[in-house]
């Protein structure tokens, strides 16, 4: 092995090592857009979905008189809440009824999803606690804005049930 021969595999293995660490450094900054685009599509998704919510928590609250709401932002989540505290007294003793419906959008975390949680309680029983969540990329805003529906609807129809028992 000529030392020309080894001069020149070592230029090549040089400009080889510089490239890769150029396209190394390219490839980190294209992530780094992507998750600023995914913050970004995390925000919007956000904004339109807790005005959702909201509107969804109101209408309910709406048609129960009692129902006081509150608006959830913050560390946990962007979304509402609509919650009333009856007392019922029955053969001489008292008895506080709790009832809550909340729902929010959850700030994005490092599994970069989407995650809408929904909690129901109708006089002090549980009745749904759940999580929905999809990759931001694969995203769906209609199939999150039907389930805001349907937990809605389906906590005005237990709770419907559970106030004339």
């Amino acid at each position: 092995m000529s030392s020309d021969d080894f001069q020149s595999r070592l230029e090549s293995a040089i400009e080889r090592g510089k490239r890769r660490g150029e396209a190394g450094a390219e490839k980190k900054k294209a992530n780094e857009l992507s998750e600023d685009e995914l913050r970004r599509m995390h925000t919007s998704l956000r904004l339109s979905l807790s005005e959702r919510i909201e509107k969804a928590i109101h209408q309910v609250s709406d048609h129960f008189p009692g129902f006081r709401e509150e608006s959830l932002f913050g560390e946990v989540g962007w979304g509402a809440a609509c919650y009333r505290d009856d007392l019922k007294i029955s053969n001489g003793r008292r008895e506080n009824q709790y009832s809550r419906l909340e729902m929010m959008i959850r700030p994005l975390g490092k599994s970069k999803v989407l995650d809408l949680k929904g909690k129901g309680t109708v006089m002090n029983r549980e009745l749904f606690n759940r999580s929905y969540y999809v990759p931001i990329a694969d995203v769906d805003s209609d199939e999150f804005e039907q389930l805001i529906d349907a937990w809605s609807i389906e906590y005005a129809e237990q709770y419907a049930a559970k106030a004339r028992a």
